[in-house]
């Protein structure tokens, strides 16, 4: 896998990330919509980590600014 989020992306993705499953499981968000953005959350902190998005890499995005092997 080629890194394809910068730090500034993974970092953000994290804060986002993080703050969704800590709603999510502490109760604040109720519904559907609750198991939906919990998830959403876990991919974003799971991404964030690995700094590798396969959306990015379908859409042929990248946000880190030279190509570096992992």
């Amino acid at each position: 896998m080629v890194r394809n989020e910068s730090n500034t992306d993974r970092i953000l993705r994290a804060i986002v990330g993080a703050a969704l499953l800590i709603a999510w499981i502490a109760g604040w968000l109720s519904g559907a919509w609750a198991a939906v953005l919990g998830i959403v959350g876990l991919v974003l902190v799971a991404t964030a980590i690995v700094g590798f998005c396969p959306l990015y890499r379908v859409l042929g995005i990248s946000t880190c600014p030279l190509p570096t092997k992992r």
